[in-house]
């Protein structure tokens, strides 16, 4: 039975928390997906290395970067650095420490620290600064403050309310950014002609599984075979790959529950049946089922519901009327 004394956690710091951690898992991700792109294609030219930062830069939603030869100078400055573009690396970090800031007091001060240390890297490099030394080692220490700053929420911050709201922001972001990861491979490759673009090589697979932080995970269940349908699975549908869909959909119904337990909110159903869906979804998906219907729309609907649990989560917890204030 939920504590129904307990007192719901504040809209404001609920939407705090959950976009602190959406938008550092965004510049993780962006961060991921740059440094697998620059190892990629450091060595080829630009006709070469133009369909596969295609590929990449639609994964990302900066279609518009691709336009003209592959400049990879020019798309990772724009990515990382141009504090105009919201979906930039400096942008992503400098929104989570907005709304870190703003819930000071709910969240541990190793968080804060370790947030601040993270943003004040970005801030104080520049593109020009990466280029004259290594660059993808520049994306691994991000990727590894982004990760260390789990860890520490993990371990330093109370595993309640607040806690479950960051884990369902970090999670349902993930889903959505692995779908459409997955979407610009296989539209390539169910329809390469279509599009003009040659058939995925082996490296091609690797990178996405790479840009997923997977490929040695993917490995020791598939060995290095790498297949096209072997990789789906895997991405899509494997319920102990902390990257796949599938166990995103399951932290972030747990962590619904979890919140809907806390508040004992009766406004909370809708947010937690779409969770389920979704997640019921993977639970009984075949990957076969999958690649021979319509894969693009299959992934198209995963996106779409990850935006229906997101409105959902706005209406129950953050946005909810006065009607459901006072009822709660």
């Amino acid at each position: 039975m939920p504590d129904i004394t307990a007192k719901p956690m504040l809209s404001r710091v609920a939407d705090n928390l959950y976009w602190m951690s959406r938008y550092l898992e965004r510049a993780e991700h962006t961060a991921r997906v740059l440094a697998v792109g620059l190892m990629q294609t450091i060595d080829q030219n630009p006709r070469q290395a133009h369909p596969r930062w295609t590929r990449l830069l639609e994964a990302l939603g900066a279609s518009a970067l691709a336009d003209g030869e592959a400049d990879a100078s020019r798309i990772t400055a724009s990515l990382t650095f141009d504090a105009e573009n919201p979906h930039s690396i400096v942008s992503c970090i400098a929104s989570a420490r907005a709304n870190a800031r703003q819930v000071r007091e709910q969240i541990s001060s190793e968080m804060w620290e370790q947030l601040n240390r993270v943003y004040l890297r970005v801030r104080a490099s520049s593109a020009a600064q990466i280029w004259q030394g290594e660059p993808i080692e520049f994306y691994q220490r991000l990727k590894e403050g982004a990760h260390l700053f789990q860890g520490i929420t993990d371990a330093t911050m109370s595993h309640g309310e607040g806690w479950f709201f960051i884990q369902v922001g970090r999670y349902l972001e993930r889903a959505g950014s692995t779908a459409k990861l997955l979407d610009t491979h296989f539209q390539v490759y169910f329809a390469p002609e279509a599009k003009g673009v040659a058939q995925l090589e082996f490296n091609d697979w690797v990178t996405l599984l790479k840009s997923c932080t997977a490929f040695e995970a993917y490995c020791k269940v598939y060995t290095a075979d790498v297949q096209p349908p072997s990789v789906a699975e895997f991405l899509l549908l494997d319920s102990e790959s902390p990257r796949s869909v599938r166990f995103a959909a399951d932290r972030i119904e747990r962590g619904l529950q979890a919140i809907s337990r806390s508040t004992g909110s009766r406004w909370a159903g809708r947010a937690e049946r779409l969770a389920g869906r979704l997640r019921a979804s993977l639970d009984y998906g075949q990957v076969d089922e999958i690649m021979a219907e319509d894969m693009h729309a299959y992934l198209d609907t995963i996106r779409r519901q990850c935006g229906a649990i997101h409105a959902a989560i706005y209406q129950a917890y953050i946005t909810y009327s006065v009607e459901s204030a006072i009822v709660q």
